[in-house]
């Protein structure tokens, strides 16, 4: 009975290991279903403000990842990886399709006490585009960008050629000066430039976007660092909540409970988010980004479209407790006069003296180099 009792653990022993096995095989199968590496291309942007790819990259605050499956993981030189990195190496970490999954998914939990910060990728389709993106890049930074065949450059139409910009010694002297210095900006130019936008919603560009809109974006671009709520990762700022902190001796100075204008929140992530790739959202991802920090904080619903029309409608929490700047107006500033910007003294400009006879040119230290180097 005990040998026949043996045997038939042994056989249930030898069905489960199969069947788990089995498991494995297919989880591993779905894991390495390949992914679209231009799609995981598109998604590199959440990562770029740590890690960098391409031929001469660096490391940043993470590091590089030119072939981070090609080599042995937590291997790339000049980069200070944390313990808890080199502990899952030395009990045996490789980067595979799987690992990299299931890191990607939440690293602080699948290396606990790893310096990577990062609320993970949610979407396993996401996961397996990115890990497609990254098996591509080569470890010399080849691979970022697909090679085209030489049928698609034939089937390509020509680019045309636009006309090279005057340069400055060909342009007519304008009337404010005679140096040959620069030239006149372009209309589109001074358009790109001109970017700011007024507490009155004046300046913003034509578009709208939504709050729904603006969850896709945020998690894609912003959690890493902000937070899935905006209650910051790490280091990186806290944006939502801390309502009613502001007389605290450490005050939650966010979007909801400190800055007063809705302007100030749409002209910053414009000009500079995402960190690391900023300008890189459309106008339309402002605004529904806006849209979705607005909810976060609680001053709108879920259901909320921002746009330019309705933009100077929305009324910040802390506007009433910020004053104008009116020290021009105090008592030590009444006597200055505005400065003088044109036709201060009669006649032309003279030289008088040159730095060589003013000593202002750093010397040797000797009395005999008293004279300085050879600027006139």
């Amino acid at each position: 009975m005990r040998n026949s009792s043996g045997n038939s653990f042994m056989q249930r022993s030898a069905l489960l290991t199969l069947i788990m096995g089995a498991a494995l095989l297919s989880a591993a199968a779905r894991v390495s279903a390949a992914g679209d590496a231009d799609a995981g291309k598109k998604l590199f942007p959440q990562c770029a403000a740590c890690h960098a790819v391409g031929e001469g990259a660096r490391h940043l605050y993470g590091p590089m990842l030119n072939g981070v499956t090609e080599r042995p993981a937590a291997s790339a030189e000049g980069y200070s990886y944390s313990d808890a990195m080199k502990r899952s190496v030395e009990e045996g970490l490789v980067w595979d399709d799987a690992t990299l999954d299931a890191y990607l998914e939440s690293p602080m939990s699948y290396i606990s006490g790893t310096k990577m910060a990062f609320a993970g990728i949610p979407d396993e389709g996401q996961r397996q585009d990115m890990v497609a993106f990254l098996k591509r890049i080569a470890t010399d930074g080849t691979g970022v960008v697909e090679e085209i065949s030489q049928a698609e450059q034939a089937d390509s139409s020509p680019v045309a050629e636009e006309e090279p910009r005057p340069l400055a010694r060909d342009t007519v002297v304008p009337e404010h000066g005679v140096l040959h210095l620069g030239r006149a900006a372009l209309p589109e130019e001074v358009a790109a430039w001109d970017i700011d936008i007024r507490p009155d919603g004046q300046g913003l560009p034509a578009g709208s976007g939504s709050v729904e809109a603006g969850v896709d974006i945020y998690d894609t671009q912003c959690a890493m660092c902000h937070g899935v709520f905006g209650e910051g990762e790490g280091r990186w700022p806290v944006l939502a909540g801390g309502f009613d902190s502001l007389t605290d001796e450490r005050p939650e100075k966010t979007v909801g409970s400190y800055w007063p204008y809705l302007s100030t929140v749409f002209d910053y992530v414009r000009r500079a988010m995402p960190f690391g790739n900023a300008r890189s959202l459309s106008d339309d991802e402002v605004y529904s980004l806006t849209a979705y920090l607005l909810y976060l904080n609680d001053l709108v619903d879920e259901e909320f479209t921002l746009s330019a029309g309705n933009f100077d409608a929305i009324a910040m929490p802390n506007v009433d407790h910020f004053i104008d700047d009116d020290r021009m107006e105090e008592p030590q500033y009444a006597a200055i006069e505005e400065p003088c910007m044109q036709d201060c003294l009669p006649g032309s400009a003279v030289v008088t003296q040159r730095a060589r006879i003013l000593d202002v040119t750093p010397d040797g230290g000797g009395d005999d180099d008293a004279a300085g180097g050879s600027i006139d």
